[in-house]
């Protein structure tokens, strides 16, 4: 079950990567019309639209991206069969097509039904669509009907299938909808501190890759928070449609603005503290590989190749990141200082963000940013001292030393040399990577050599049995496009 829900994890990798695209677009409209939402230039205007033409949509490119992600050759059928699926479930539960279908008046139906078009349910789209392709695109039908064999049987299937799902939901999707409002509000109900809340709890699932899942409720529109869209949205309609409970305590952009600090600055003091601490033969090897992943937080917002450099090695510490996580989105979101972004809470999105008329004071991220880089370096590496933690550069034995990576490695290279590591060729079952892991189903976890992967990689995971996460860094899909052509899979 874990192995599958990090499997999910991975695939809303393939929907979520286009939100950089809306955030660009959009972030050029505001810089060229800060004031008028594209009222005082066509071209302003045109960016804008373009923008919130992915921002608006986000639900149909979940049921899209995420079929195509889960179909074991990511193939288009699976995609279509995601748009089919997302088409057919949004139809039939429509409030009008509800009323007709149960003889209930209009004003009588379920509010849940009005917000059918949703992450939640592409989601759910998604997964269904991607399962029945995997079971059913090599399906042979009779000589009479042979032309719908296969692959394009899939959609067809699909559009069968979604019926009965739609039934289905049309009892269980209220429900569904009034816990996701319930859990949502109760915590942004509590205004900055369930900010603070939802940023401790956003790095604390990290590790099990279920963020993600959080992420939706608050950045998306499955409890009429969608704290993104509404940030890049027309900012006369920033507070529109709003849950009553949230009105007083709710200012967009409270959910993303407090992440600046921590992915621009605080793991810059983290990566300092461990340069710092690190024993002097493996100094240099560390400096490299912190100034590397430092970088990729600070200008990308691409956290995981610091994070993961230390959260199993010192979980403390780990922890101890995830507060003073939760602390900088309170601060942000206590002041009402505000920013947003498209994909990471990283430089580039934080530029884009600045004329954005519903940012405001941005600039005082950076100011609590520099706070947050000296707390961090100050408390790392306190507590690495006192409590002798083993981060990167401190290992007892040398097989263990993370910073024996060679950055200079090819990516074929790194391949050949992961797939004896990995158990060989006989114990690899299927290879998938999303932003920075390898993600990798084995027959048995047992057979992989940790401690020798160690040494190319800046880490490794076995999440269960028959599931290995090996932290390659933002080169992981040409290394997995390389092992699956060593592997002929």
């Amino acid at each position: 079950m874990f192995g599958y829900l990090q499997k999910i994890g991975k695939a809303l990798m393939v929907p979520v990567a286009v939100l950089p695209a809306a955030a660009i677009l959009m972030g050029i409209g505001y810089w060229i019309d800060p004031t008028g939402w594209g009222g005082n230039s066509q071209i302003a205007a045109f960016l804008i639209k373009a923008g919130a033409a992915l921002i608006d949509n986000m639900a149909i490119l979940f049921a899209i991206g995420v079929a195509y992600g889960l179909s074991k050759d990511k193939n288009g059928a699976a995609a279509l069969a995601g748009l089919v699926a997302f088409q057919v479930v949004t139809t039939l539960l429509s409030i009008g097509a509800v009323a007709q279908m149960t003889g209930t008046p209009v004003e009588e139906i379920s509010p849940a039904f009005g917000k059918i078009n949703n992450q939640f349910v592409g989601i759910l789209c998604g997964v269904i669509s991607g399962e029945l392709y995997n079971r059913f695109s090599n399906i042979e039908l009779p000589k009479f009907l042979a032309f719908f064999s296969g692959k394009r049987f899939v959609p067809i299937l699909t559009s069968v299938v979604m019926i009965f799902v739609s039934f289905i939901l049309l009892y269980v999707w209220p429900v569904i909808y009034t816990v996701l409002v319930s859990f949502g509000t109760s915590v942004a109900k509590m205004g900055a501190i369930g900010a603070g809340l939802y940023g401790f709890l956003n790095r604390l699932l990290i590790p099990v890759g279920l963020h993600h899942a959080l992420n939706s409720v608050f950045w998306f529109n499955v409890a009429g928070i969608n704290d993104i869209g509404r940030f890049w949205g027309n900012p006369t309609l920033a507070y529109a449609d709003l849950p009553s409970v949230l009105e007083g305590t709710y200012h967009v952009g409270m959910y993303q603005a407090g992440f600046f600090p921590i992915m621009m600055f605080g793991l810059l003091g983290a990566c300092l503290a461990f340069i710092q601490t690190s024993k002097n033969e493996n100094k240099s090897k560390i400096t490299s590989i912190m100034i590397a992943a430092g970088f990729a937080s600070f200008f990308t917002g691409v956290t995981e190749p610091v994070e993961f450099a230390f959260m199993f090695v010192a979980p403390a510490l780990y922890v101890i990141h995830a507060i003073l996580t939760g602390i900088a989105v309170f601060l942000a979101a206590s002041f009402n200082w505000m920013a947003g972004f498209g994909f990471s809470a990283g430089l580039v999105d934080f530029v884009l963000s600045l004329q954005n008329p519903n940012a405001n004071k941005p600039y005082m991220l950076i100011i609590l940013g520099l706070v947050f880089f000296v707390i961090y370096y100050l408390v790392f590496t306190f507590a690495i001292k006192v409590f002798d933690l083993k981060t990167p550069g401190r290992e007892e034995s040398d097989e263990e030393i993370i910073t024996a990576k060679n950055e200079n490695v090819s990516h074929s290279r790194l391949a050949s040399t992961l797939i004896p590591l990995l158990g060989g060729f006989e114990n690899i079952e299927e290879i998938d990577y999303c932003t920075t892991r390898l993600r990798l189903r084995v027959k048995e976890s047992a057979n992989v050599d940790e401690i020798e992967i160690k040494k190319l990689v800046p880490g490794i995971l076995k999440p269960s049995k028959n599931a290995v996460q090996v932290i390659v860094g933002t080169e992981v899909e040409f290394v997995a496009e390389e092992m699956k052509r060593l592997l002929g899979k």
